[in-house]
């Protein structure tokens, strides 16, 4: 109806109350329903998940301005019904993760397509250890195009509504003149928050999660945690990376790496339609109920007893059967068609500069100048948005050299 209606001309979701935006979908009423019926709550399940993922498809391909609140707690569903919109406003409040791997369930909502496309293996990392991302973390991730105070919430909305386009006017430039109007309620940056997946921190995530095993992965935080030559926070980081990941489902914990990986060559319907497969496969497996049970319905939460408990006992067979689609299966049909893509298609004019940008520009060799001038120059070239010059400047600090002129290089 909005997508119909002449009078519907933006689309904005936040949450009904002042604790969340959305913290997921009720997964303890799907385990228990198949731990008392079966089959049949196996079925059911699988049909919660397919209105869910047709939802969130809708959603990543809504030929119309989508803006989403993200002001409190936003993970699981609460993720599918927000990252993939063009537009995605973090607040203070904002606590995104993705914490599937902890109950015996992957992350799926998109997660396999989001994931594998922010920036180095940020993705695999929040993938594999359900990190949080709070407040303005979440500009600097990736996870939001905007920061803004939640107290401007309202008047923003109310400025949102007021809006009016021009007939003409494509989705690309109407999201523009809304970008433009969410910049007129810039109330700063935390002035004490500075980027925290930076520096060390985001070298030691890209070393450690660019592996294409999880024991790979795991063997190469267990050297940085051993290394002499580390930081101590580094050593602190991997040490603690290592118990989080412990406390995982290892088969969870295979499958997610494995969807980031592949995900990273589907499209988005290609991506809903796989992971209504592999959700429906891990209905079928006793670490879904187990660790729903043990972690969200006993009260207080119990450790879970993951089957197989250890890494190496879960083969590459195993993973394989939950990519496996089989003969006549049926394939979630999405609701609409002809709109997919590969990449965010708004996400270069809407997000932060992204790393890959920033070198290309720098090893085109025409862009010789200063660091500051070249910080003050992407500055520029966002129309002043927040957080840029921030982004840049860790980029340059952790990837850039100055050569003997003073200017700015890429390394390597």
């Amino acid at each position: 109806e909005y997508q119909k209606s002449a009078l519907a001309s933006v689309i904005i979701i936040g949450g009904a109350g002042p604790k969340a935006f959305c913290a997921g979908g009720d997964v303890s009423h799907l385990a228990n329903d198949i731990a008392k019926n079966g089959e049949a709550g196996i079925a059911a399940s699988k049909d919660y998940f397919g209105l869910e993922y047709r939802l969130d498809h809708l959603i990543a391909t809504y030929p119309k301005p989508y803006i989403a609140y993200l002001d409190g707690i936003t993970m699981g569903g609460g993720v599918g019904l927000s990252v993939h919109a063009p537009i995605r406003i973090a607040t203070e409040n904002t606590l995104f993760a993705m914490p599937e791997t902890g109950i015996g369930f992957f992350p799926d909502v998109g997660g396999s397509f989001f994931l594998p496309r922010l920036e180095g293996y940020t993705g695999t990392y929040l993938a594999l250890t359900s990190s949080q991302l709070q407040g303005v973390q979440n500009l600097y991730a990736g996870t939001a195009t905007h920061y803004i105070d939640s107290s401007v919430l309202g008047n923003l909305t109310s400025r949102l509504a007021e809006l009016v386009f021009k007939d003409y006017d494509n989705l690309r430039a109407r999201l523009k003149i809304i970008d433009r109007t969410i910049e007129e309620f810039n109330t700063g940056l935390p002035h004490d928050e500075p980027p925290q997946i930076a520096g060390n921190l985001r070298l030691a995530i890209d070393y450690c999660f660019r592996y294409d095993t999880v024991e790979q992965i795991i063997s190469a935080l267990e050297k940085e945690r051993d290394s002499p030559g580390a930081p101590w926070q580094i050593k602190d980081w991997a040490a603690q990376t290592l118990k989080t990941m412990s406390e995982k489902s290892p088969t969870s914990l295979k499958v997610a790496l494995r969807a980031c990986r592949v995900g990273r060559n589907w499209n988005t319907a290609e991506t809903f339609q796989r992971e209504y497969h592999i959700a429906a496969n891990f209905m079928k497996h006793p670490d879904f109920v187990n660790g729903v049970s043990s972690r969200l319905i006993h009260k207080p939460p119990t450790k879970a007893e993951w089957s197989p408990a250890k890494l190496e006992d879960v083969t590459n067979e195993q993973v394989d059967e939950f990519f496996k689609i089989e003969e006549g299966a049926e394939s979630l049909e999405l609701l609409t068609q002809g709109l997919d893509y590969h990449h965010y298609p708004f996400s270069h004019d809407l997000c932060l500069p992204r790393e890959e940008d920033l070198e290309a520009t720098l090893r085109r060799g025409d862009q010789k100048m200063g660091k500051k001038a070249f910080v003050d120059k992407m500055v520029g070239d966002r129309e002043g948005k927040i957080g840029v010059r921030e982004k840049v400047e860790e980029v340059l600090a952790r990837r850039c050299d100055v050569d003997e002129e003073g200017h700015v290089t890429w390394k390597g």
